[in-house]
Parts: structure tokens; sequence; C-alpha cells
């Protein structure tokens, strides 16, 4: 079987390309390496330190009071990878620091996760695996 060796990229649809840029990099850290807009499309794509590449689009067909809403098909939520579960209070600190609504650290049975959303309602997760 093909094999892969991680996720490349992430592209978010938003609302607001440089307030989500912003958001972004005020939790995680992430860089701006480039922006444009193209075909009617406003973007920046950045890099975290891990190598993660992050984009945000802005589509101009696009409805700017539109909310995300994971009932409807498509994404549900994305999780990032964290090395250990006492890294999780760390990121619990950073979200309270930056006043970011969520979940607090949850234990499950597959791990320990942080559930939160972006500004467009987009949920995501920090997740560690059980024994970390």
């Amino acid at each position: 079987m093909p094999q892969i060796t991680g996720l490349s990229h992430l592209t978010l649809t938003v609302s607001d390309v440089q307030a989500s840029t912003k958001w972004w990099s005020d939790l995680l850290g992430i860089e701006k390496l480039f922006e444009g807009t193209e075909d009617g499309i406003e973007y920046t794509v950045n890099m975290h330190p891990s190598g993660l590449i992050m984009g945000f689009r802005a589509h101009d067909k696009g409805r700017r009071d539109d909310r995300f809403d994971e009932t409807r098909v498509g994404l549900d939520h994305f999780a990032l990878n964290v090395t250990s579960r006492a890294e999780m209070d760390q990121w619990v600190n950073k979200l309270d620091e930056l006043g970011i609504e969520h979940s607090g650290v949850k234990e499950v049975e597959y791990g320990a996760v942080i559930t939160f959303r972006d500004p467009d309602n987009l949920q995501a997760e920090f997740f560690a695996l059980p024994g970390t």
C-alpha cells in the first residue's frame, strides 16, 4: 500500500483572512509565509515551527456572515497533536491567557483532549495519546 508520512497542510475557509491569521498566530505561533488574492480568493499561507502549514482563505462568493457548523456535511473538527498529557495544562493556560473558551482537559479512553473554537466557530482540539 502507498504510504503517507503525516499531514502536509491544513487550509481553512474563513470569513476574515487577516483576523483568522492573527488569531491562529497568537494561539499557535504560526508565521506568515506569504499572502495574496487569486481568482477572487484572499489567502495567507503560514507555517508552524513544527513544519505544519496552515492556510486561510476567504472566497469573494462566500457569505462573510456564515458560521461553521459541524452538523453539515464536511469537516467535523481537527485535532493538533500534543507531545504529552502534562503539556495539555500549558495549552489550557495559553487558551485562558488569550480569552479563548475551551472544554478544559477531558480524559477519554483514547487519550486527553481540549476542545475549542476559532472566530468562525470551527471546532479544533489539542490531543495527547494515552500514556504520554
